[in-house]
């Protein structure tokens, strides 16, 4: 039996990984029988050796192969191909592509070549695996003209896992609560997708948190508040400040552990703008001559320690700098919503556009 599962939703695909296992057969005759192989790496004699050898006890044997569909992805090759015939000198002429007219050229494209010609190998083991062989492959994206995949299509069981969204997000929210034997109010749901994103390992073990704690009453918007992880929240406030203080590394780092985690990107904006709008508040306040503690009641800020920072970040801005980041921020957002990039790509050219020490104008 032949299985492609592919997609950034990585829980589901381990799930549905799961699920194969337990129609298998026995769990620890399987594990005996298991064996998982680089598709990047594996050669085709350790894949006919995998897939041929006898199963432990007459048993099922289980094969896992990681991206081994993505070796034979020409798309990107392609493209790059077609950028460098199509590319031109500033007075206009055609260059000539590299890859006719240099060896080093002539070389990569035999070896693409011979590359391109070594699927069709590959895919003639994996349509005669034996009948007690189960074989997964597993891709994070898989491109319409990848030849193996075209190869195998037809006689694999095929399931896609796109990373949730939206209302299918929301209903899988609502089911997992409704699994987890509790019940949710629809804006403890928004609240809940708004804090974690679609990352399904982390709003998985919220959803087990906020269960418990509810203990038997509905989950209200004010739980999510209190019980989603403090930890994330700390690498937001973190994140924030390394952008509005120009360290441009740690925040471009700290934004891809945010999003890896499954963090929104509409709620990082949204806590990005409210520093912002902190920032501008206190400059202007400051401006006017007014004292900290008046400062402080103001912006609403109980701690000491956040107003020192935020007042410390104040210094770094003028007032017209600051019109001009809320200016990047409306952009981002209107980028974001109108479908012109998607949110981590926003944001990252957000953080280069904010993180420019030499673009700010530092009031004295």
């Amino acid at each position: 039996m032949l299985y492609i599962l592919s997609g950034q939703d990585d829980f589901s695909l381990t799930q549905s990984l799961e699920e194969i296992k337990k129609e298998s057969g026995e769990s620890l005759i399987l594990a005996v029988s298991t064996t998982t192989l680089d598709g990047q790496q594996v050669t085709l004699d350790q894949l006919k050796i995998a897939c041929e050898t006898a199963p432990f006890l007459m048993g099922r044997r289980l094969v896992i192969i990681r991206g081994l569909l993505e070796r034979f992805d020409v798309s990107g090759k392609s493209s790059h191909r077609a950028k460098v015939r199509n590319s031109r000198s500033t007075n206009g002429t055609i260059r000539q592509s590299p890859a006719s007219s240099s060896p080093e050229g002539k070389t990569s494209s035999l070896a693409e070549s011979k590359s391109l010609e070594e699927y069709k190998l590959f895919g003639s083991c994996l349509t005669r695996i034996p009948d007690t062989t189960i074989l997964v492959l597993i891709e994070n994206k898989i491109a319409g003209n990848n030849p193996l995949f075209k190869t195998l299509a037809g006689k694999a069981v095929v399931k896609s896992f796109l990373s949730l969204r939206g209302a299918k997000l929301t209903q899988w929210v609502q089911q997992r609560v409704k699994e987890e034997g509790g019940t949710i109010s629809p804006q403890a749901v928004d609240s809940l997708v708004r804090f974690v994103g679609s990352n399904l390992w982390i709003m998985g073990s919220e959803i087990n948190k906020l269960v418990l704690f509810a203990a038997g009453r509905r989950i209200e918007e004010e739980d999510v508040k209190i019980v989603t992880s403090s930890a994330q929240q700390m690498s937001v406030f973190t994140m924030v400040d390394a952008i509005v203080e120009f360290k441009t590394k740690l925040a471009t780092q700290l934004l891809e552990q945010l999003v890896q985690r499954g963090a929104a990107p509409a709620y990082l904006l949204t806590m990005l703008t409210r520093q912002v709008r902190l920032i501008f508040r206190a400059r202007e306040l400051t401006n006017q001559g007014e004292s900290q503690t008046e400062i402080q009641s103001k912006l609403g800020l109980s701690a000491e320690f956040a107003l020192r920072k935020t007042l410390e970040q104040a210094k770094r801005y003028s007032l017209p700098r600051l019109k001009e980041v809320y200016h990047h921020l409306l952009e981002a957002d209107l980028s974001i919503k109108n479908g012109k990039y998607d949110g981590e790509l926003a944001l990252n050219i957000l953080v280069v556009e904010l993180c420019q020490p030499g673009k700010i104008a530092v009031a004295h």
